[in-house]
């Protein structure tokens, strides 16, 4: 069984994006500038965007984190989006999810301009990944594409299913997978909770990409013997640590790579959150 270290790769490629950063800044005159918006109190949502502000730090970019409370309106925060929309100064936002009820995530994520959308969920972004065109890829599937490739995991020709349909990972997985490009050419099955004897269909796959948001979902007797893992759950067990969709202790031995969790996938978003924000800088400054 091959560990696939998020934490190992993540940081050889922010050592790349701070010498790009220190670069940009001497052309430039400025940092890159990354700007979050954080909603609420979620404890979650906390910890993600103080990682995010730490991770800029250390690659040398500039960051900024505005808060609101529970109660703002969704008319003040897209005043606000274009507000960072129009500042030439900043080249990357953020808004974190999950918002309130009250405010709708589609016209929030709609209101970022796409340039600055490092994300990568506006629908210009989706649009173009989906035909192959330069574009912020969202940043948990950029990651995983980049350690299959760190990794030399071969998937031409291979069979992967996803476990999860969201627009945030699911889907784009399932996309940037079946691309004509290295890594991809994969034959991809995109299974969700309404999908029929889904471990029959996980069985079959030569790579899993368990993304349904549940503890220990995929077990040992759902993984073909040297199946490679990736495991993009966050959740808690019973003792309050953080485990992942994949029952790991009991799979590791049966697959042939597997991510960690914690270390695996969560520190390739970051790494990944940062690249975007580095190219999109170089983008608007004409530096690329």
């Amino acid at each position: 069984m091959n560990l696939l270290d998020g934490k190992l790769v993540s940081a050889k490629i922010k050592e790349d994006i701070k010498k790009d950063a220190a670069d940009f800044t001497a052309q430039a005159g400025r940092k890159p500038h990354l700007v979050a918006i954080l909603v609420g109190n979620d404890g979650g949502s906390e910890t993600y965007v103080a990682s995010k502000m730490r991770n800029c730090e250390l690659v040398g970019f500039e960051s900024t984190n505005i808060r609101y409370d529970v109660d703002v309106t969704e008319e003040q925060l897209i005043a606000k989006i274009q507000e960072i929309n129009a500042d030439a100064s900043i080249d990357g936002l953020i808004v974190q999810l999950p918002l309130p009820k009250h405010i709708d995530p589609d016209k929030i994520t709609e209101a970022i301009d796409y340039r600055k959308d490092v994300d990568g969920f506006h629908p210009i972004n989706l649009g173009r990944m989906q035909r192959n065109l330069p574009c912020f890829i969202p940043a948990t599937p950029y990651g995983i594409m980049l350690m299959l490739d760190h990794y030399k995991i071969e998937t031409a020709g291979k069979h992967a299913v996803v476990v999860g349909r969201s627009n945030i990972v699911g889907s784009p997985m399932s996309i940037l997978l079946a691309r004509n490009a290295n890594p991809g050419n994969c034959t991809v099955t995109l299974t969700h909770s309404r999908t029929k004897d889904l471990k029959t269909e996980v069985l079959r796959a030569d790579i899993i990409v368990a993304a349904i948001g549940k503890k220990n979902f995929v077990t040992a007797d759902m993984v073909k013997p040297g199946a490679i893992i990736i495991d993009v759950g966050m959740n808690r067990n019973a003792e309050g640590k953080l485990c992942g969709d994949v029952d790991f202790e009991n799979v590791k031995e049966v697959a042939g790579a597997i991510t960690p969790v914690p270390g695996g996938v969560g520190p390739m978003t970051i790494a990944m959150l940062m690249k975007n924000c580095n190219t999109a800088a170089r983008i608007q400054n004409g530096l690329l």
